[in-house]
Formats: C-alpha cells, structure tokens, sequence
C-alpha cells in the first residue's frame, strides 16, 4: 500500500512513477519508531480527505446563453507531492457541475469562461447518480472524497471586470461596454425626484403618453404659441 496517496492520486501518476518507482508520503526515518508509524497512520488517514482546492477552467459546455446549468472541465492548480518533494501535476479533471445563483425558473447567466481560477469543492460521496438523474439517489460506488465528484464554486482569482453590475455606498451601477437590453412584456421606473436620460440621440417607438407637463427647450409644450402664422398674422392660440 502506499501511503498518503488517494487511489485516483495514484492512478494519475505519470507512467514512469507508476512502473519504475513507488512513491509514498514517508521515509525510512520516520516509520522507525511506533509513535512515527502511528503519525503516519493519522496522516495517511487525513489525506484521504478532500475538502476544497483552486482550480483552473480549461472547457466550458455553455457559453453565456439561455441555458440549464452546464459543467465545465478544470485543471487542479495544487500539484501532489510525496513524501520525497516529488510534484506531478493532477490529470484535468472533466463533467464538473457549477454554482449558479438560481432559484427555481429565476436566474443569474453568468457561466465560467476559460481560463477562470475558482475555487472548487469536492463530495464525500459519489454524485454521479445525482448528475444524471437530479434526483435522491444511492451513491453510484463506494468512492469516498474523490476529485471526481467536485463541483466548481465561483472565481477567486480574476483581472477587473469591464461589464458588470457594481454595488457600493454611491449607488447601483450597471454597465456593458456594448449593449444592455431590458426584455419585459411591462418596464416600469419609479423615481421620487429626477430621472434623466443622457444620449446624443434618443428613439421612442411607439405612442408615447405624458399625465404632466412637457418642457422642451425651457419651453412648456402646455403654454407655448406658434408664431408666423400665415392666415391672419400674429400667434397661435395656447394649445388645447
């Protein structure tokens, strides 16, 4: 048996640790002495645990569309080390679900992209079942705190972002470098003292209803005349 090392931890070793060496988590110093092999006992048992790890996003099944929850694949960004300070990268690890702020048929669309550095969470018992079938399901095997069965969190590591919703004590703010639709069969706006729109242009389609007084100008569209009027001379009347 070696010791430290998870059953897929071995598996993923490159083929050349696999056949010509057996790494371990110890050395002969210290499984000299009961109370070392004791330790080594307790440690070996403890590093059988997977709890949660950074993690690197190399595929993503969804790209930001109208979709169910997708998975992604990722590359553990801790190496393995035995207990000679030996590394070896982990194996990528693939079909990993995850989190997405949802409940029920209400949402947030925000899927990982490549090269995202998250943090990840691993099960202690086989999910795959659940995966598969959303429902309450027997563990599909006896596989216990395996890198298989992570799930991707969200992102820990990341540049600044140039499209985002921003919370802070000035205020909410929405911003897109490109566009931002707001899709609803009714869109409502409720100010208690101003709204004010900024745009070189503005397009309205459709029948546009105002209960209050339009000023256009600093002109009243309730108050102002025309003038040069050709029949009779003078102004025009306050409109009705």
């Amino acid at each position: 048996m070696v010791l430290g090392l998870q059953q897929q931890d071995y598996l993923r070793l490159p083929m050349s640790q696999t056949t010509n060496s057996y790494p371990s988590n110890y050395t002969p110093q210290s499984a000299a002495t009961e109370i070392g092999r004791l330790q080594l006992i307790i440690q070996s048992a403890l590093a059988g645990l997977r709890t949660a790890m950074p993690v690197q996003v190399i595929a993503v099944s969804n790209s930001g569309g109208l979709a169910p929850i997708g998975t992604v694949t990722v590359q553990p960004m801790i190496s393995a080390m035995d207990g000679s300070k030996n590394l070896w990268k982990h194996a990528p690890v693939y079909n990993v679900p995850y989190m997405r702020i949802q409940g029920g048929a209400n949402g947030i669309i925000l899927d990982p992209v490549v090269g995202d550095i998250g943090i990840a969470t691993v099960c202690d018992r086989d999910i795959s079942a659940v995966k598969n079938t959303s429902k309450v399901s027997a563990p599909a095997s006896l596989r216990k705190n395996d890198l298989s069965d992570m799930v991707y969190l969200m992102t820990i590591i990341g540049q600044a972002p140039t499209q985002y919703i921003q919370f802070n004590s000035a205020g909410l703010t929405i911003h897109s470098p490109t566009k931002v639709i707001i899709n609803s069969p009714n869109v409502e706006i409720d100010a208690s003292s101003a709204c004010t729109i900024n745009a070189p242009s503005i397009v309205l389609n459709g029948t546009v209803t105002a209960t209050g007084d339009v000023t256009a100008n600093g002109t009243s569209v309730h108050t102002h005349k025309h003038g040069g009027v050709t029949t009779g001379g003078g102004q025009t009347g306050v409109p009705v």
